[in-house]
């Protein structure tokens, strides 16, 4: 790992950074995302000028890792393709900025046998730290049973999953023209999350370690909500557990968006600090709104126990990225 200088501050460990390159660009434009997700453009992204954003803020490490709208764009054959050209580009990526970078690689989800092949290519030959999803994948949510030999498959292996949030079916009718990752990201996630909790998932699958994004989204004030309609619902394969809120604690949340000053204390306050991590969400993070959210994270009062944000969220990126027996980048 990036370890800065002697007297620095401990460098972070950003668990949600992303990038894009244009042949992937190219793809997703020729398949209607000329606007992703409602925004106006594509970011631009340059490896050499990352780093030199994570060096002027104390980032020692960041896991890349694609955006929404993924690499499935309705072509089984054309998204293991596109899946497997942009992990192999961010692995040659990792290993000419050696300690820099590491890697959560796209899977052509909802194409399962395709999401198992490259799975395997990814953490066995370009030795990814884990994978990333999205958080619906062309409607079909993690809890669904077709997700199930990928889900065995990551667990056998105690996997990182990055749970990353995109639009839901029928976008344009909630979304009501504005941009998808200011409220349906949010509530995506939550949907996600929930459907994990709710399919008997997270309980089955017990060694995978699940990131969720921007503070969990709206999940922290909904927790005690969905525990209360839990039991209305049949129980699914596997069982009841552990209550919602447990289930719940027991995933990594990064601290991307806007975490202070309500956000990030009112998700240690539902579900603790030991699974946080910092992450800037860049390149579709501006530098300069980067650069003010690490600000921010280095000025708010910690929660108990934590000297800081900083020191807490690479503490516990470190523990994360052992416990998923992956060295830190």
């Amino acid at each position: 790992m990036h370890s800065g200088r002697t007297g620095d501050p401990v460098p972070l460990i950003d668990v949600h950074a992303h990038f894009v390159t244009d042949f992937y660009v190219n793809e997703a434009c020729a398949a209607g995302h000329e606007r992703p997700d409602g925004m106006p453009a594509w970011p631009e992204w340059d490896a050499d000028r990352q780093v030199a954003l994570m060096d002027r803020n104390g980032i020692g490490t960041a896991l890349l890792s694609i955006s929404s709208p993924g690499t499935h764009f309705g072509d089984d054959s054309a998204a293991r393709s596109l899946s497997r050209r942009v992990n192999e580009f961010a692995a040659e990526t990792r290993a000419r900025h050696r300690g820099r970078y590491g890697h959560l690689a796209a899977l052509p989800l909802p194409d399962i046998e395709g999401a198992l092949a490259e799975a395997a290519h990814a953490l066995d030959v370009l030795q990814a730290n884990g994978v990333a999803i999205q958080s619906n994948h062309r409607g079909v949510y993690p809890g669904d049973p077709r997700f199930e030999p990928l889900w065995e498959e990551l667990d056998r292996r105690s996997a990182l999953v990055f749970v990353h949030p995109t639009s839901p079916p029928h976008a344009d009718a909630v979304a009501l023209g504005r941009p998808r990752p200011m409220l349906e990201f949010l509530f995506d996630s939550a949907r996600a999350a929930s459907d994990l909790v709710l399919s008997g998932a997270l309980t089955r699958h017990r060694r995978i370690s699940w990131i969720f994004t921007h503070c969990g989204g709206v999940l922290p004030p909904l927790t005690d909500r969905l525990d209360l309609f839990r039991f209305l619902l049949p129980e699914p394969p596997g069982g009841w557990s552990d209550g919602v809120r447990e289930q719940l604690s027991g995933l990594w949340y990064d601290l991307a968006g806007t975490p202070f000053p309500l956000q990030a204390p009112a998700l240690a306050a539902a579900f603790g600090s030991g699974r946080l991590l910092y992450g800037s969400d860049s390149c579709w993070t501006p530098d300069f709104v980067v650069e003010a959210h690490i600000r921010a994270l280095d000025t708010a009062p910690p929660p108990p126990g934590a000297a800081t944000w900083r020191d807490l969220t690479t503490s516990n990126a470190r523990r994360l990225l052992h416990r998923t027996k992956q060295e830190t980048p």
